[in-house]
């Protein structure tokens, strides 16, 4: 049977509703050694900065049950190098590619968009609105509606592509972050990025990662994620990109019920370099089995 797997994320035509999380496929080249990263709908990439940023101290990685935490600081070498280095390679791979903009002010962001503008091979952003606000003490950017919506507006008036804003699950109610960033000209959001946890060593009686907390990952957050996305697919009206523990191509089809236009896999690449594509697989396999002609039809139909 013929499945229609294209789906449309913000004005971003996806030949698949799979692409991969911020922060956990680099830029792509270390898992073309895997498999052919064009088969996936879209390669996001890990966040770029305007002059690069060195990162936390370590360490910064730990295993927790069903997850792990980090607290990488969003370590990049700053946008030129990512223009020179990386985007003539992914202009070359069959797929779109969303680049994950990272700023610790408002001009910052704009300013990455600005720079990224003049260069061909980029598809859409990802603004990920949680980097820490350094004009407003350190605050994330993503837990104040009025500040998320600024952030948008100033990438917003830099470009005409697809723009989709990455929404932090830190929050008391992120349906209200959600309308700020759709009012603000967002395109589509993404959802979720980290929650906050730590974790102790008891015999040291000390933290394990240096900066003491550090954002939760993996099949352990993925209720909360589903519950989110869910939420959010009824208080606004664009697309949604849904992330959050997706493993399996069933994990992404619950995402796509719960109301998620498309899906990134993250965390999961860490433990199996190829669960991207199987998790495409896994989508065609379901809609096969179930007799779903076209993906599309999956979207929100989450009977409650």
């Amino acid at each position: 049977m013929d499945i229609n797997t294209q789906v449309n994320l913000g004005g971003l035509m996806m030949k698949n509703p799979v692409t991969t999380a911020s922060g956990t496929f680099a830029s792509g080249k270390e898992y073309a050694q895997f498999f052919d990263v064009g088969k996936l709908g879209a390669i996001t990439t890990k966040g770029v900065s305007l002059d690069g940023w060195q990162g936390n101290d370590t360490p910064r990685i730990a295993e927790t049950p069903s997850g792990m935490l980090n607290s990488i600081g969003l370590q990049n070498p700053g946008v030129d190098a990512f223009v020179k280095k990386d985007l003539p390679w992914l202009k070359e791979q069959d797929t779109k590619v969303i680049v994950n903009v990272s700023g610790h002010s408002v001009d910052e962001y704009q300013a990455v968009v600005e720079a990224l503008e003049a260069h061909e091979g980029i598809d859409a952003y990802e603004i990920n609105i949680s980097c820490p606000n350094v004009d407003r003490g350190g605050l994330t950017f993503g837990t104040d509606p009025r500040v998320a919506a600024e952030v948008v507006s100033a990438c917003r008036a830099q470009t005409k592509r697809p723009m989709i804003v990455k929404l932090t699950p830190n929050v008391t109610d992120i349906t209200e972050i959600a309308r700020a960033v759709e009012a603000a000209g967002a395109d589509a959001v993404s959802l979720i990025n980290t929650l906050l946890g730590m974790a102790i060593d008891p015999y040291k009686r000390k933290p394990i990662l240096a900066r003491v907390v550090g954002g939760l990952s993996g099949p352990a957050v993925k209720p909360v994620a589903l519950r989110m996305v869910w939420q959010v697919h009824q208080a606004v009206n664009i697309p949604i990109l849904g992330m959050g523990g997706i493993c399996t191509g069933l994990d992404a089809i619950e995402f796509i019920l719960a109301g998620a236009s498309a899906v990134a896999v993250g965390t999961a690449n860490f433990m199996n370099p190829q669960s991207a594509l199987e998790v495409v697989s896994g989508i065609e396999s379901f809609c096969a089995n179930q007799g779903v002609k076209d993906i599309n039809e999956l979207i929100g139909e989450l009977n409650c």
